[in-house]
């Protein structure tokens, strides 16, 4: 394996991680921005109040996107599969 190679598959699986992880990510800061405006404009300051809603969006997110994770990571492995198995030189 080349280190050119080695650099390539590491590229590609930051940027699968980024993509696989990015939906859920996003959603979890929406509703944490969300929440903490609200508790910032009516001052409740209520420790359930931060963690279930998150939790809650976060769940449904992972709903949503559990198939596009999947094609993001399924297309990573496809790629590495077949460069083991094409013969890293």
């Amino acid at each position: 394996m080349r280190d050119a190679d080695a650099y390539a598959i590491f590229t590609e699986t930051i940027w699968a991680i980024l993509f696989a992880a990015g939906p859920i990510l996003a959603i979890a800061t929406g509703v944490g921005l969300v929440i903490a405006l609200f508790q910032a404009l009516t001052q409740v300051q209520e420790m359930t109040l931060t963690f279930v809603p998150k939790i809650a969006a976060i769940f449904v997110g992972l709903i949503v996107f559990v198939p596009f994770c999947y094609g993001v990571v399924a297309r990573l492995a496809e790629t590495v599969f077949d460069l083991i198995g094409g013969g890293l030189s």
